[in-house]
């Protein structure tokens, strides 16, 4: 049986992987044409993967789901362990990348090597956790889960809005999604 949250976390992964494959596709063509990058829309991508997947995203999968995996079975446990500490050492890993950005667009060219091999370096980072997650946790807590388990992840997973997967924007995040959508290459509009 597919569950609710099941859904929302691969939807959220998939969104994700969308926003990174345009922040790469946005370099690629500004280095390629040998200008500057759009700085404003790429700060306002990174921001963007800052506040939903680090503080929302990855906070219910390391507080809920992966703690019932853990209960209901010993298998799996050392993929959970770095999911935890991806998950614990995230925040700093796309603050890093935000300041390179940022000393790359006050300092100039001399930076844009650094931001791009950070950026390498979190992209593959993030598709190789994501892959884990969808290759080894998610099926494992399809195979150990109780139905009230589920109950509570897909009420707590549905709370999750992220207007990249169709959600009406509200409240504050509304004009920082409308501002990525309008300004960033393909790949990004999913909803």
């Amino acid at each position: 049986m597919r569950h609710t949250s099941l859904h929302i976390i691969q939807d959220e992964h998939r969104a994700l992987a969308a926003m990174l494959s345009s922040v790469v596709l946005l370099m690629s063509e500004h280095h390629h044409n040998g200008t500057p990058p759009p700085f404003t829309v790429l700060r306002a991508m990174l921001f963007y993967m800052d506040e939903f997947p680090e503080r929302l995203h990855h906070r219910k999968e390391s507080q809920l789901l992966f703690p019932k995996i853990r209960a209901r079975s010993s298998e799996g446990a050392a993929s959970l362990d770095r999911l935890d500490h991806d998950h614990a050492s995230g925040e700093k890993a796309i603050r890093d990348l935000e300041h390179a950005l940022v000393a790359y667009e006050m300092l100039g060219a001399s930076r844009r090597a650094a931001f791009e091999q950070a950026l390498t370096r979190y992209v593959d980072f993030y598709r190789d956790h994501m892959r884990l997650e969808e290759d080894v946790v998610l099926p494992l807590a399809q195979k150990v889960l109780t139905e009230a388990d589920w109950v509570e992840l897909d009420a707590a997973f549905e709370q999750n809005r992220d207007p990249l997967l169709g959600h009406a924007p509200d409240g504050e995040y509304a004009a920082l999604f409308h501002h990525i959508v309008q300004i960033a290459p393909a790949p990004v509009g999913l909803g």
